[in-house]
């Protein structure tokens, strides 16, 4: 199913139906505020394998996920005093922030050290619905492990649209990648330099 949401002022009717599909165990792509992502909720394991599977993606490497606003992270992240300052200032943006895991996360997005990679993107329709089903979605970018991000819904959908249940067109972005930043401790730590300023860990 091929979906075009207002990416301004997302259509409600159109959120809900998102959110039921995802409820029912459904895999989506979506758009971030850096390219378009592919999702489930984090709570759907037959969900996570197969984007797995769709991505041809190593098993061992875990995927992101996006929370409604901080509040969200707190349940499923260890976040210090001063990880809360940063995540404050500078989400939602084109961030992706690692931090430990709390025991909410399911295993299958957890790393060897119990952390995991957290997002708030400044996305309108993104963040509709998350807030709806009330939990996280897994991000991973709409592509095929090694391969460029893709920003164009139509080209998501030519790629993916079969193997997926709903592709969102929430209008054409960019094909680029948020900013990977650990916040392990209370030195950040640059792990991939993409969209988001990393000029402050300096």
């Amino acid at each position: 199913m091929f979906l075009e949401i207002n990416s301004h002022n997302p259509q409600p009717r159109l959120i809900h139906k998102v959110v039921e599909n995802l409820k029912k165990g459904g895999v989506v792509a979506y758009p971030t505020d850096t390219t378009y992502g592919i999702g489930c909720s984090i709570f759907n394991k037959k969900g996570l394998e197969r984007i797995y599977l769709i991505k041809q993606r190593d098993r061992k490497k875990p995927f992101s996920f996006i929370c409604a606003d901080l509040s969200d992270i707190t349940r499923y992240a260890k976040v210090s005093n001063y990880a809360y300052k940063v995540l404050k200032r500078l989400l939602p943006g084109p961030y992706t922030f690692v931090l430990d895991a709390t025991t909410l996360v399911p295993a299958l997005l957890l790393t060897k050290q119990r952390t995991v990679g957290i997002r708030i993107p400044d996305n309108e329709i993104c963040l509709s619905i998350v807030k709806e089903l009330g939990h996280p979605i897994v991000t991973t970018s709409a592509n095929l492990s090694g391969e460029d991000p893709i920003g164009d819904p139509w080209q998501v959908e030519q790629q993916m649209g079969k193997l997926i249940d709903i592709v969102i067109d929430g209008g054409d972005l960019s094909a680029d990648v948020s900013s990977v930043v650990s916040l392990i401790g209370d030195t950040p730590v640059v792990l991939r330099k993409g969209v988001g300023d990393v000029s402050w860990c300096e």
